[in-house]
Formats: C-alpha cells, structure tokens, sequence
C-alpha cells in the first residue's frame, strides 16, 4: 500500500467530508494513544468563511484546534486566488508548522489542501513534500485541475491520487478505512 492517498475532485463533492469521517471512524481505534494521551494524526482542514450566507474567504484550521486565515476577500496581498487575497505567513505559521510537527510526531499527516493558494507559498510544498517522503501515512487533498507542481505530486511513486465524484463517495471512504487500516508497504 502507498504512504500517502490524495482525494481529488471537483468543488462540492465531499473530499473533506471523506477524510474527517474517516479520521471519526479510525481514529478512535488506530490514532489515538490507548491511555488518551497524545492524538497520533496531526496536520490541518481548510474551511470556508462566510458572514451572511456569502463565502468572504477561507481558515485553516489545525486538528489541535490552531486557525489562520488563508485567503479572504479584505486582504491586500500579491497573491490572489479569484476575489481573495492569500495570507501566506498565515498559512506558514499555522499550515506548515502543523504539518511539519505531524511529520515529526505522528502517524498520520493530514493535508486539507494542496491547492493553488497553497503553492504560493514555497515553505508548504517543501513540507508536503517531505511528509510525503517520509514514513509517516498523509491523507490530503489535491486540486484536480492541472498545476505544474500539483502535477508532479499525483505522480510520486508514494502516492495515490482518487477522484472523488457526488456519486461514489461511499466506495472511496471504504476505501480510504482500508488504506488506513492496512500495513504500509516500502516497495
């Protein structure tokens, strides 16, 4: 089995909800110290903010419960995504310092996500890709449209890149349990 699976698809259709239901499921048997010390999963989920039912931007927020603002409508930045400013040192300070600790200290990496707001920033795709070649397992999302570097990540020999459609979310969380379940395989 690979060291790192990569749920990619469209808007909408559920990556996120895949990985947290699975990290739900798993984590109470796999990921956790058996005396409740320690969670065994580290890294962090991109959220959406929104005031008055309007998207205005978008939070990282780590498993240990750390936030950040990523990208949102008000910030002046030289990177830009559509309507949002990117606040790379946000993202720097809590994204990669969380995943570089999971890396460190975890079992499981969690990357929610590797997209285009991310790759701005040259900190984050050193850590994503050295978690993805280290030991450790990485559960994460990538974008689907192509990306020079994003690219060249769905093609690493440790990974595995699964599409995500409206229609099989069910059959790609089993899938994702099993993986996470199983032994990792070196070679």
């Amino acid at each position: 089995m690979s060291k790192a699976y990569l749920l990619t698809g469209g808007p909408g259709v559920g990556k996120t909800t895949i990985i947290k239901q699975a990290l739900d499921k798993s984590l109470r048997a796999m990921y956790r110290s058996p005396q409740g010390g320690q969670a065994m999963a580290g890294g962090f989920f991109t959220e959406e903010i929104r005031a008055g039912g309007v998207r205005q931007g978008f939070r990282i927020v780590t498993l240990d419960g750390q936030s950040a603002i990523l990208a949102h409508i008000g910030i002046k930045s030289p990177y830009r995504v559509s309507k949002y400013g990117v606040d790379t040192e946000g993202l720097d300070r809590v994204g990669v310092a969380a995943i570089r600790e999971a890396a460190r200290d975890r079992n499981l990496v969690v990357i929610d996500e590797i997209g285009k707001m991310e790759l701005f920033s040259p900190y984050f795709k050193e850590v994503v890709l050295a978690a993805i070649n280290s030991e450790k397992r990485v559960l994460g999302t990538i974008m689907l449209s192509s990306h020079p570097w994003a690219d060249q990540i769905k093609q690493h020999p440790n990974v595995v890149t699964i599409t995500v459609t409206r229609t099989n979310h069910q059959e790609v969380l089993e899938q994702v349990l099993q993986w996470l379940d199983s032994p990792i395989n070196d070679g």
